[in-house]
């Protein structure tokens, strides 16, 4: 498996989070965020417990090939 890192968010204050990544064996992104624990905000999802749910910014979508002219494949 090879993570590709296509970008974090530039507005982060130690450039760590979050962060944009592609897994070129399954086709997917891999988002790392942050965390939500606001249980007013949870009651309204039905989250199995074998998944997470996490808050991304919407200035990130630009790291998406498909948003930027990308073609889907990762950069």
């Amino acid at each position: 498996m090879a993570l590709h890192k296509l970008g974090q968010d530039p507005d982060s204050p130690e450039g760590k989070s979050p962060t944009v990544y592609f897994d070129d064996v399954t086709g997917n992104y891999i988002l790392q965020g942050w965390r939500v624990l606001d249980p007013a905000r949870l009651a309204h999802m039905d989250v199995p417990e074998h998944e997470t749910v996490i808050e991304f910014p919407r200035r990130m979508m630009q790291f998406f090939p498909e948003v930027n002219g990308g073609g889907g494949t990762h950069a």
